[in-house]
């Protein structure tokens, strides 16, 4: 987490941040050149970082704590147990909750924590509901109703909210279905992935695909697995490995996948046995968008090992930060 409780930078005799005049600060923890807009009113408990705009009709309820450079706009209430990270956008009358089962002068004995995680951006009158965690950078659609986490990167939208695509980059250009299709063989993905063209021979009697290894697969495979009857709405993956390598083909129906090295990332579909997607380690991958029909056969470099895998987005960014330096 990088929202922090602060120690108190305003005082009778100095305040650092704005205030208009109509509006209530009673928290002493407002950070350095935070704009607090009319008939906006902050809690004694609550906790607001640097260089924050919160807008009006804003209130922020005792054990809320608010990161660096958050804008919150018109008609927002943040309540007890919610923590924003740096960066973070919410947008006009999004609705936050903290209370499961909510009865009238009936309070639990602790509030459900949510958290908004850095750069993620909530969309005009979303609803989060309580103890759900947003990701870094994930994107939520206007009116979406969110009841479950959301990754890192992804973009939801409606009721209940669905992940209808990753956020990219723009340091690459996404690929999506136009595009995939004029995609050399070996194309340099992020972190060395590259999708490879197999072998494909039809005649009469159907199709034959054939992917050598040395060939197509750079690798020895170890391990085979597949993954099959997977619900359009639900994602796989969502990891990286330390040492894996990894040889996915989409041998019945598509999917997409969402690679990311920690600078860049990029979105390809697996439609069919013609083609093969080669992922090095360290590198983030996601799958979902499966069709039903969807067969998706993955080739691995060596037996499972759980300490292999790294299911946290933010200690993969830091590793591959720690990673980056030792090569400089």
């Amino acid at each position: 987490m990088t929202t922090k409780r602060r120690k108190p930078t305003n005082s009778a005799a100095r305040v650092s941040y704005y205030k208009h005049a109509a509006a209530i600060v009673e928290s002493m923890n407002i950070g350095h050149s935070t704009r607090v807009w009319a008939f906006a009113h902050i809690l004694p408990g609550a906790v607001v970082g640097k260089d924050c705009n919160i807008c009006d009709h804003v209130f922020l309820e005792n054990d809320v704590i608010v990161g660096d450079r958050v804008t919150i706009k018109c008609g927002v209430q943040l309540w007890a147990g919610i923590r924003v990270e740096d960066d973070v956008f919410i947008g006009p009358n999004a609705t936050f909750t903290n209370d499961p089962f909510p009865r009238s002068k009936i309070y639990p004995k602790s509030f459900s924590r949510t958290i908004i995680h850095a750069k993620a951006s909530i969309g005009a009158n979303a609803t989060i509901l309580p103890g759900i965690t947003i990701g870094t950078n994930a994107m939520i659609g206007a009116g979406a109703v969110v009841t479950r986490d959301v990754p890192p990167n992804a973009i939801v939208a409606g009721n209940p909210a669905r992940i209808t695509g990753y956020v990219t980059t723009a340091k690459l250009r996404p690929f999506d279905a136009r595009s995939i299709t004029r995609l050399r063989a070996n194309t340099i993905l992020p972190g060395g992935a590259r999708l490879i063209d197999l072998r494909v021979v039809t005649d009469l009697r159907g199709g034959l695909s054939v992917a050598e290894v040395g060939l197509h697969v750079p690798f020895t495979p170890k391990r085979q697995f597949y993954v099959f009857d997977v619900p359009a709405p639900e994602i796989r993956g969502e990891h990286s490995h330390k040492k894996l390598k990894q040889f996915l083909v989409c041998v019945s129906g598509s999917c997409h996948v969402v690679l990311d090295d920690g600078t860049q990332r990029c979105e390809v579909i697996l439609n069919g046995p013609q083609q093969g997607l080669y992922i090095p380690p360290m590198v983030w991958a996601v799958q979902y968008k499966y069709d039903p029909r969807a067969v998706l056969v993955v080739l691995a470099s060596d037996h499972y090992d759980a300490d292999d895998y790294i299911r946290n987005y933010e200690q993969f960014i830091a590793l591959t930060r720690v990673g980056k330096k030792r090569t400089r």
